[in-house]
């Protein structure tokens, strides 16, 4: 099942006050980025962002899922309808994600 373009704009808007927040469209799913660097993606209407030191501790309680087969398990975020929490979350993940790698030149 594809995410929904609904669920996209719903949570680009919790994330509004972040500067720098984008998205890429990929497969039907989308992924998040904030400042340059991969956060995670929703997949299946579901925010999932990357298991970093900082996210575990930020949600103790969050679960490991797999944003679809084969892929490795990334943590879901429950609480998407509490802005100061979800802004805090990207906010505290920033400086553990690592560099996006450039495309690389034929």
């Amino acid at each position: 099942m594809a995410s929904s373009k609904e669920y996209l704009q719903f949570i680009l808007g919790q994330l509004a006050e972040l500067e720098e927040i984008s998205y890429r469209a990929m497969m039907g799913e989308f992924i998040i980025y904030y400042r340059g660097k991969i956060v995670g993606g929703i997949y299946d209407d579901r925010l999932l962002v990357k298991p970093v030191k900082a996210a575990v501790s930020y949600m103790p309680e969050a679960s490991y899922e797999l944003p679809y087969e084969g892929a490795k398990e990334m943590l879901l975020v429950d609480e998407v309808d509490d802005k100061e929490f979800l802004q805090g979350l990207f906010v505290a993940m920033y400086e553990e994600l690592p560099e996006v790698k450039g495309k690389k030149k034929k």
